[in-house]
């Protein structure tokens, strides 16, 4: 072959082996190559986002948890988006009041799951609720028949009107994770709501609760108007100093106060008074003596009507010294002085 004289595949310039590779990335085995390997990413992107959707939502998880009384609606709203389960223990179900349920939302790998405790607790009255002093509390008046109590940890709500007396939701949040009064008390409502449901009670189901109290604050025991009840007063007596007392700043559905000392654990007395009808089991005047118009229902409770409705005053103790004295002098202020709290008619 002479010099520039062309050969099968060769170019002027010598180049020709680099040909085959250049027009081969337009043959078909090459372009199958291809179309594998992006079918290949889109897989990998595919099963990525499923897992990110099974992880930080609850595309693929159940509707509801809790034999039903949980929506995973209202659950990831309070709690923050991720997968719903649930942990149920009891021999019962929980609109039954014979189990509680452990509702739980995960987050797999992206963070530690969080977690609330449902229960439907009955007949449990004042003697249960003697820690809410410190609770932000909504009331039926206020927000459309939905009533109870809420912290930033824990929140109870009573189940709607036609459902009986003594029933009510109570949701509990553990450890530092603490969802905020706020949140808790939309959720109690909206499992009382869906228990109501279950049971074929209350006509109406209540709306989220708009209408919250401020936290109840601690301070030193007023001796001249004790749990801030004018005219409700104590002697002062060297065993009085050092005591604190809290009490809500509202009235609906209950008032609460705690008085107690630094100590921990140390005794303690609160003072209750019930004023939502839902709310109250023990009303049934005991055959003997009371205060005035207010009758004896317990050892620690005495009943009376206030604006035409069943109210329930509370006084109890906890511990072996009593911080207040337990005698009729007492329960006459505070029965005088509560009752004018809550705007009740006379009593005595």
């Amino acid at each position: 072959m002479t010099t520039g004289q062309r050969g099968t595949g060769g170019t002027p310039d010598g180049s020709g082996d680099a040909d085959p590779d250049r027009r081969g990335f337009t043959t078909w085995p090459l372009r199958v190559r291809a179309a594998v390997a992006v079918t290949g990413v889109a897989a990998v992107l595919a099963g990525a986002g499923a897992f990110l959707a099974n992880n930080l939502s609850n595309a693929f998880g159940p509707d509801s948890v809790c034999g039903g009384a949980v929506s995973a609606d209202a659950l990831t709203a309070a709690l923050g988006s991720g997968r719903v389960g649930e942990h149920t223990y009891g021999n019962g179900q929980l609109r039954n009041g014979t189990a509680f349920c452990v509702a739980t939302v995960s987050r797999g790998i992206f963070g530690s799951d969080r977690s609330v405790t449902v229960e439907l607790r009955e007949n449990t009255g004042l003697s249960a609720l003697t820690d809410d002093s410190a609770a932000r509390l909504f009331a039926a008046s206020a927000n459309g028949g939905a009533a109870g109590a809420a912290s930033d940890h824990r929140a109870w709500a009573l189940l709607p009107e036609g459902c009986g007396n003594g029933l009510r939701v109570t949701v509990s949040s553990g450890g530092d994770d603490g969802r905020g009064a706020r949140n808790l008390a939309e959720f109690s409502v909206t499992v009382a709501n869906r228990i109501a449901g279950q049971r074929t009670c209350g006509s109406t189901p209540m709306p989220a609760p708009h209408v919250l109290s401020e936290a109840g604050a601690d301070h030193d025991l007023n001796l001249d108007a004790v749990c801030g009840l004018p005219g409700f007063t104590l002697p002062d007596l060297p065993g009085n100093h050092g005591l604190r007392e809290m009490a809500t700043t509202a009235t609906d559905p209950l008032w609460a106060c705690r008085i107690h000392t630094d100590a921990n654990p140390g005794p303690s007395a609160s003072l209750t008074i019930g004023t939502e009808p839902r709310l109250l089991t023990s009303t049934a005047p005991k055959d003997e003596p009371g205060l005035g118009r207010a009758r004896w229902v317990g050892a620690d409770e005495m009943v009376t009507s206030c604006q035409g409705k069943p109210t329930v005053f509370r006084l109890s103790w906890d511990g072996a010294q009593k911080l207040i004295p337990n005698g009729d002098e007492t329960w006459k202020q505070f029965l005088v002085a509560g009752g004018k709290a809550i705007g009740c008619e006379p009593i005595l």
